[in-house]
């Protein structure tokens, strides 16, 4: 039994290999198999990914009282050779930035994301290799001015 509402996305073919995600609030992402006019839907489940561990972390730290100012994701992929060319292996790089930041704190929202809170890393392949590196850095005077 599931728990909640349904999440709902309706997609709407634009040709070729493109389609239109639409949520019900009328956002729309722009999916492109050929890559040209939009993310693939591969390189979609990869930012899905990102964004979910990020906000997870962000919130996280928020919550501690982390004077976090910045957060970027890189992610990278391996697929497999032949179909399906699904994820086999999956990196993040987490850059953190903020004053004085804990690693310790960071560390632990890294895994409580990992563990508990991420939906999207929760609902993939349970034998894809994951791993998260952590990088933390103060802001530049001028990226603290300017936020």
């Amino acid at each position: 039994m599931s728990g909640g509402s349904p999440e709902t996305v309706e997609l709407v073919w634009r040709g070729e290999e493109r389609f239109d995600a639409i949520a019900p609030s009328g956002i729309q992402v722009a999916i492109d198999g050929t890559k040209e006019t939009g993310m693939s839907p591969i390189q979609a489940l990869a930012a899905a990914l990102g964004a979910c561990m990020g906000t997870d972390v962000v919130d996280i730290l928020k919550k501690g009282r982390e004077d976090l100012t910045g957060c970027r994701i890189r992610v990278e992929g391996d697929r497999r050779e032949t179909p399906p060319r699904r994820f086999t292996a999956i990196r993040l790089a987490i850059e953190l930035t903020g004053w004085s930041l804990s690693r310790a704190k960071a560390e632990r929202a890294v895994q409580l994301s990992r563990d508990t809170y991420c939906s999207v890393w929760r609902s993939m392949a349970p034998d894809i290799d994951l791993s998260v590196e952590l990088d933390l850095g103060e802001p530049l005077l001028a990226e603290d001015q300017a936020g």
